[in-house]
């Protein structure tokens, strides 16, 4: 099934939920000893491998880290070529003054926000979703 691509029904029908746990984003120069199971996500930069993993897991494995973030998983099957939902979600959170880190997976985009902001993170995105827009300074 292919993903949605109209902003207004990705906006209106993107279903922000926010997955228990805290998460780390940690780099490391090689993957071994490291269980493929418990990392979320990872990239490969020239500088190291970046992890997405739980907190928890990240701390049993002594890996490093500083931001400490939620997981909110949009819902929305989102085609990866659609345009404009990054930018409405990510100008909205920033309008809050909440920090965003995205991750397109091939059916929804996943964003990691400070978890101290979490709930926060998740009305102002229902409150879009549902229209209605309110700016904090």
């Amino acid at each position: 099934m292919a993903g949605e691509t109209n902003l207004s029904k990705l906006i209106r029908d993107m279903q922000p939920t926010l997955n228990p746990g805290e998460y780390v984003f940690a780099t490391v120069d090689t993957t071994d000893g490291v269980d493929r199971t418990d990392v979320l996500g990872e990239f490969k930069e020239k500088e190291g491998t970046t992890l997405i993993i739980a907190r928890q897991r990240a701390d049993a494995l002594k890996l490093s880290y500083g931001h400490v973030a939620a997981w909110i998983t949009l819902e929305v099957h989102s085609a990866l070529e659609a345009t404009g939902l990054t930018a409405a979600f990510s100008t909205a959170l920033a309008q809050h003054q909440i920090s965003c880190n995205v991750v397109a997976g091939y059916h929804h985009d996943h964003l990691f926000v400070p978890y101290d902001d979490r709930d926060r993170a998740i009305n102002v995105l229902k409150n879009l979703s549902a229209g209605k827009t309110t700016r904090t300074s």
